[in-house]
């Protein structure tokens, strides 16, 4: 059989989506994912996304990272999902129910509130989370948050003078993560602005991540540092962060679908058919 897929991105962060919601597919695990991400032998991206009926939302999103991990939330595919979509829709992730709708400057969507708690991040042991006493090399005293998924962030000068292809991997498998850890260097540009450069768990450097972006704004007014509304400027683009009242983050920007197609189940090593939902 072939599946068809549509491969689409929010600020270069780009996603081959599935779509089983009307019609189940084969199984996925994680060597298909991988299989389907590789950028020489498969489709290519940095995130594989399936869609699937929900019981408690309007559908599912699981979310494949390119080496085949599954994670908990993607604000970046939140907004292609959101486009792809067409319309205001509460979306089911391992990370939560959030919600995504059509907004001015391309898809807005809200994505729950952020958690701090040593234990809720994870951390491996309890610690203050705010101002962390760890250090890689010049990375020193991160902040902590978790936005559906796991971020470190460190406050740096200029965000390009970090070697992050180097410190990111070794951060993010440090055993003080025992899920892993999303690796955030952001310099403070003003009160409206922030840089950032992310090194993404099992994606590796990225040129957007939406929670990341999520998670150094909180991190960022949690230290009083910004306003409750900033622009985050990644490689790929800006993204709007708003950090609302009631808790609630907001998250704007666009995405943009690239094509479609269609591929070949069995050179992915997929046969059988899963229960989708």
């Amino acid at each position: 059989m072939r599946i068809a897929f549509t491969k689409m991105h929010g600020l270069g962060n780009d996603f081959v989506v599935l779509d089983a919601r009307d019609a189940p597919i084969p199984e996925i695990d994680a060597v298909a994912a991988a299989a389907i991400a590789d950028r020489h032998t498969g489709i290519g991206c940095d995130q594989l996304v399936l869609l699937e009926p929900s019981s408690m939302a309007d559908f599912r999103m699981r979310i494949f990272n390119a080496d085949g991990s599954e994670v908990e939330a993607c604000g970046n595919a939140t907004r292609a999902v959101g486009l792809l979509h067409g319309s205001a829709a509460r979306i089911e992730t391992l990370g939560g129910v959030i919600a995504a709708s059509p907004a001015q400057t391309g898809i807005a969507v809200e994505m729950g509130h952020p958690r701090f708690v040593w234990d809720e991040i994870p951390l491996a042991y309890p610690m203050d989370t705010h101002a962390m006493p760890v250090a890689w090399e010049e990375l020193a005293d991160p902040i902590a948050v978790n936005v559906g998924n796991p971020h470190a962030i460190f406050f740096v000068p200029d965000t390009a003078a970090v070697d992050l292809a180097r410190l990111g991997p070794e951060i993010e498998n440090d055993q003080l993560f025992p899920e892993r850890i999303n690796v955030n260097v952001a310099t403070i540009v003003s009160r409206q602005a922030i840089r950032l450069r992310v090194w993404e768990r099992g994606a590796g450097l990225t040129r957007a991540c939406g929670t990341g972006a999520c998670a150094t704004a909180i991190g960022a007014m949690r230290r009083g540092l910004v306003d409750r509304k900033v622009t985050v400027k990644l490689p790929g683009g800006a993204l709007s962060i708003e950090w609302r009242e009631d808790g609630e983050i907001v998250m704007t920007g666009p995405a943009a679908e690239s094509f479609r197609g269609d591929f070949d189940a069995a050179a992915y090593g997929l046969f059988e058919f899963g229960t989708a939902g």
